[in-house]
């Protein structure tokens, strides 16, 4: 019998740098901050497209535990570092008064090819996200699998939704970040391939053609890393908080094994065609994980929209025996206190609409919304997980 996989989990965040005073974006760091911060995080940290913006990244990881220190350790130190330099810290896909044609991308080469490349599309790029690597060594099985688990990917961003609000104005979704994200070429869900020897072929067509340099400019929703034997998980929203980061990053990988386990006894998750997927898609996009009339995502078996507490009892039956494996049943079932107490999208709309209601102006109200957020972005080390409700 084959291995099992090792299953360990990475978690690569990225942040908003923000001015302390007026909690708008810092568009153009002093040089100092990403070398201080080099200096106390190493490779762990990274600048990103837009010079507002800092990257960080978990070592590998073998279990939920150690994964928390990690993110609570990087997001502490750059928090510490950040307000040195009169900054903070902002944990959201997108900041909530921002003007994207006021910000600097960062001066390298990478980036200066996107932004001759794509232009416009790329200038409005005033996003955060958070990725989830998973380890799978085999190749073949990297991609078997990268074709039944987009299937879960809606399920995923409904848990993460951060990003309700877009240059001052609320947006009607609970995340607005796919809706910028899609406008550049190769984003979206992955496609199907039969073996990694099909995916490479296709990736060294556009290789060839001179089209990327490499596979790390596929963007998709979920993908083969092109650095690491990993499935990297792109769709999530970057949390607010730590505890759902973590939460969703287990979910990941508990669910990833369970589709192994399906092949192992010979079975497999059935896979949908894009265009159903891709509704549920959109419908994590407008709705996330809340309740309502119109809320819920598809379930196919039964051809009728379900509502999304109804669907993750259900996730979280499937994956128990994986969670227990790795233990982390609290971490997975913390999915439903997040359903409880909102996703930071409907705590941020929260938060704006009680301002006005007391009398704010919206521009006051976009600021209480900073403030929590900042608030909310750096955890003390005493966190712990809730159970659930």
């Amino acid at each position: 019998m084959a291995q099992e996989p090792g299953f360990s989990i990475g978690i690569e965040e990225e942040f908003w740098l923000v001015n302390r005073e007026t909690r708008d974006l810092a568009a153009d760091p002093a040089a100092g901050f990403l070398k201080d911060c080099k200096a106390e995080l190493g490779d762990q940290v990274a600048s990103e497209f837009m010079r507002c913006q800092i990257e960080t990244g978990t070592k590998v990881c073998h279990s939920a535990a150690e994964a928390r220190d990690q993110l609570v350790h990087l997001r502490t130190v750059l928090s510490g570092i950040a307000a040195r330099y009169d900054m903070a810290l902002l944990a959201a896909s997108t900041h909530p008064f921002a003007q994207w044609d006021n910000q600097k991308h960062t001066d390298g080469e990478r980036y200066n090819t996107i932004a001759r490349d794509l232009r416009t599309v790329v200038e409005r790029l005033l996003i955060c996200g958070m990725h989830v690597h998973v380890g799978i060594e085999d190749d073949d099985l990297r991609i078997e699998l990268m074709a039944q688990a987009s299937y879960f990917l809606p399920h995923l961003l409904a848990l993460t939704t951060s990003s309700p609000f877009w240059r001052g104005r609320d947006t009607g979704l609970q995340t607005f970040r796919l809706s910028v994200f899609d406008n550049l070429p190769r984003t979206g869900l992955p496609e199907v391939f039969g073996s990694w020897a099909e995916y490479r072929r296709h990736v060294d067509m556009l290789i060839n053609a001179g089209v990327i340099e490499d596979g790390t400019k596929l963007w998709w929703d979920l993908r083969p890393s092109d650095r690491w034997p990993t499935l990297e998980m792109r769709i999530a929203d970057v949390c607010t908080s730590v505890e759902d980061a973590v939460c969703v990053a287990t979910l990941t990988r508990c669910l990833l094994r369970m589709l192994y386990r399906l092949r192992r006894n010979n079975q497999r998750w059935r896979i949908y065609a894009n265009m159903l997927v891709r509704e549920n898609r959109w419908r994590a996009c407008r709705y996330g994980s809340d309740a309502g009339d119109k809320a819920g995502l598809i379930d196919f078996g039964r051809s009728e929209i379900v509502p999304y507490a109804d669907l993750l009892e259900e996730i979280l039956d499937l994956i128990r025996p994986d969670a227990e494996h790795f233990g982390c049943v609290a971490e997975i079932e913390h999915a439903r206190t997040i359903i409880a107490r909102g996703t930071s999208a409907r705590r941020q709309r929260e938060t704006y609409n009680h301002a006005i209601e007391a009398g704010m102006s919206p521009r006051d109200a976009l600021l209480s919304v900073a403030d929590q957020l900042i608030a909310e972005t750096t955890p003390h080390k005493t966190t712990q997980i809730d159970v659930g409700v």
